[in-house]
């Protein structure tokens, strides 16, 4: 072994939510020391930051889960958001993660020492330490995008975002407003319907929605899975493989047949909408699953009930009273709930990472975010990401996706581990060349068929996985160290 191998290898960890959890986990089986860094004050990431009536999963919970910690007892096919959270919290305990997250500490700045080959860390809380290799472990879905409306902060009432729900405004037998219809959007809906005097949903996009399974496991199934855990590892691979076939074929592939069964399904869906004037405006212009496919038992029951209105003018202002529509009526309400999403392309940012030279991520990602394989950056050494840039969104298990991606990551640490180099980066060339495949596959995909989601970047170009499933498991199974530049 040679001398820079007997060196002790620390990596960082930044974010304690399910991938963080995962990649602390996996570096103590391996015997690598390392620091995770949260910056909120306590564990679960996106299931900790959104607590809104009606969360859940849209991934089927036995999917949704680590390879070595399933679940037997979940409640419900799709769980909710809190059983979600109690089940990271269990496992971070049950494997010693708790204690070892720096609560309450965000990252702020990574600079890399081209010398050392190593990173310099610094937190808003003052802390500066010194890494061998970074694993951010931020998601996705942490940033809350608010749109930019006149008026908003003119509102008498409540206002708030969907991420940021105010728990102590009260909502039963008020009127509730709330502006988005993606899944959030969705589950809000279905949840306070039933309890709300009025409840408006402001649409700007149609969604199509799959018809969800409602489907509550009994004691009896849960019991069966506790007692034999190879019934539940079928279960689960049953699960999903009925995803990856139904669902991964059809979003890379606009003419599959796949794609077709989803349609029809979409479309029987929404013709259970008794009127036809409401069915209309809830008709998406585009093709199912060009955004992201809602999932729900219950949606179209709610949105008909007699006291939900749904408003597709657009909206003119946001005054004290209420949301203002361009054709001139005012939609009084009580509360307001922005349920518009988050800012998807920020991931590490806004940390201030610069790699190698002082170059500064925010420059190398001005045209939009860009991962060779969705995991490491050129000229940014022994920095990986999990569900990075152009990885694969579209409805997978993103528990499945960061695994594979920490395997494939820590492949790359080991080569720090063993002496083989002190810094390893993608070539540009390398990640050049598959970008060019990843954006020509694009073209086939139902993201580029026509409509405005998340998955697109600045220039229109879906900037997820735009291959098979397979295709990213096979890439996943090792590097590629002719697209490596090792130091």
């Amino acid at each position: 072994m040679s001398e820079s191998a007997s060196k002790p290898l620390r990596v960082a960890v930044i974010g304690a939510g399910m991938s963080g959890i995962l990649s602390a986990i996996r570096l103590r089986e391996r015997g690598i020391d390392f620091e995770i860094f949260e910056k909120a004050d306590r564990i679960g990431g996106t299931w900790r930051e959104n607590t809104y009536p009606g969360l859940s999963c849209d991934v089927p919970s036995h999917a949704y889960t680590y390879s070595f910690a399933r679940n037997p007892g979940w409640s419900s096919w799709y769980a909710p958001g809190p059983e979600i959270q109690d089940y990271f919290q269990r496992v971070a305990d049950e494997h010693g993660v708790t204690p070892l997250v720096r609560f309450g500490d965000e990252v702020t700045s990574l600079v890399f020492d081209d010398d050392a080959g190593a990173w310099e860390l610094g937190t808003a809380g003052g802390y500066h330490g010194r890494f061998e290799a970074v694993i951010a472990a931020t998601g996705v879905l942490h940033h809350p995008n608010v749109p930019d409306i006149e008026g908003l902060d003119r509102f008498a009432g409540a206002c708030f975002h969907s991420a940021r729900w105010d728990h102590s405004v009260p909502l039963d037998g008020r009127r509730v407003g709330v502006i988005g219809t993606g899944s959030t959007a969705v589950q809000i809906t279905s949840a306070l319907v039933g309890r709300v005097e009025q409840f408006t949903l402001f649409q700007r996009t149609a969604q199509w929605v799959m018809p969800g399974d409602a489907k509550v496991f009994t004691e009896e199934e849960k019991a069966a899975y506790r007692e034999d855990p190879a019934k539940l590892e079928h279960f689960v691979a049953q699960v999903k493989d009925s995803m990856r076939v139904g669902i991964s074929q059809a979003v890379i592939d606009a003419d599959s047949v796949q794609l077709q069964k989803i349609e029809h399904l979409c479309e029987k869906n929404l013709n259970t909408v008794r009127d036809p004037e409401l069915r209309e405006k809830l008709r998406p212009t585009y093709r199912a699953a060009c955004k992201r496919l809602i999932f729900s038992p219950d949606f179209y029951d709610a949105i008909q009930q007699p006291n939900a209105a749904l408003v597709t003018e657009p909206i003119e202002r946001i005054e004290p009273d209420g949301v203002r529509t361009r054709d001139g009526v005012l939609h009084r309400l009580d509360v307001l709930v922005l349920a518009t999403g988050f800012q998807v392309d920020r991931f590490v940012r806004p940390m201030r990472v610069l790699g190698r030279g002082g170059v500064d991520l925010n420059d190398v990602w001005a045209a939009g975010p860009l991962a060779y394989v969705s995991v490491t950056v050129p000229g940014f050494p022994n920095f990986f990401m999990l569900n990075g840039p152009n990885g694969p969104v579209g409805n997978f298990s993103l528990i499945d996706v960061a695994e594979l991606q920490l395997d494939y990551s820590l492949q790359l640490i080991d080569a720090l581990r063993d002496g083989r180099c002190r810094a390893v980066s993608p070539s540009p060339a390398a990640t050049e060349a598959f970008e060019d495949e990843r954006r020509a596959a694009a073209s086939h995909t139902v993201w580029s068929t026509g409509c405005n989601s998340w998955y697109l970047d600045a220039n229109g170009v879906p900037a997820t996985w735009t291959f098979s499933w397979d295709r990213f498991c096979q890439e996943m199974a090792g590097p590629k160290w002719e697209a490596f530049e090792l130091v």
